[in-house]
């Protein structure tokens, strides 16, 4: 007998973000997914009204900080696996019908990455790439720390990514923090989950600063990676 079809579900997650959503979401393509709904930080900026009017339903995240709106995107998915995008403007929504054909492959993870062959980051027209460069410093030491069999993953903290519902929550990710997108790799890595990358072009936002500063944040990820040594394995 032939396993059931896999039931997707699509996830925005926004944050004040009204100008990247009058851009990405008219360009969604909402019938490759079987439940669609956004995760909101706290929008005062028309965010919210611009979705509902659209249809989409609008969940306030639980807990604040970016772990803590993953946690609220899983806890509302209802199918077999969930796809976050972020309506910023950066990427083109077209990419989001790659994600079924993955996950029909057999895939645990999957992530749209900014790093490998094929793909386009925001940095690379410029001759200083620190963020681009962070990535794959990061990416390495996760590597070399717990990826023991599998793909390697370079772009580990790429915020467009998917994951089948039953490895997120054995993943367990901490409840507080912004460590979620490199926490999705490194236990993935500790679990066995088979997780993989695919190209994606990334451009400069139109509007806004992105909410996550290059010092401060790299700083907890590196304390984040530190921790993740001395916490017991998944399950």
């Amino acid at each position: 007998m032939s396993a059931a079809p896999l039931r997707l579900s699509l996830c925005l997650m926004t944050w004040n973000e009204i100008v990247g959503c009058k851009q990405d979401v008219p360009s969604l393509p909402l019938t490759a997914f079987e439940e669609v709904f956004a995760i909101d930080g706290g929008s005062t900026d028309g965010t919210i009204e611009y979705l509902t009017e659209r249809g989409i339903p609008v969940f306030q995240q639980e807990t604040r900080g970016y772990n803590g709106a993953y946690i609220s995107a899983f806890h509302h998915c209802t199918t077999d696996a969930l796809v976050i995008f972020h309506p910023k403007g950066s990427i083109d929504p077209a990419i989001l019908h790659t994600f079924r054909p993955l996950f029909d492959a057999g895939n645990d993870h999957v992530i749209a990455s900014r790093i490998i062959a094929g793909s386009v980051n925001e940095e690379d027209s410029n001759l200083f790439r620190p963020r681009k460069w962070f990535v794959r410093g990061l990416a390495l030491i996760a590597a070399i720390l717990w990826c023991r069999k599998g793909n390697m993953i370079w772009d580990v903290l790429h915020g467009c990514r998917g994951m089948k519902r039953a490895a997120f929550t054995r993943v367990d990710v901490l409840p507080k923090g912004l460590s979620v997108d490199i926490e999705m790799v490194a236990r993935g890595y500790r679990m066995g989950l088979r997780q993989t990358e695919f190209p994606v072009a990334e451009k400069p936002r139109p509007s806004g600063d992105t909410h996550f500063k290059a010092w401060p944040t790299g700083k907890a990820l590196l304390r984040y990676v530190w921790a993740e040594l001395q916490r017991p394995a998944p399950r």
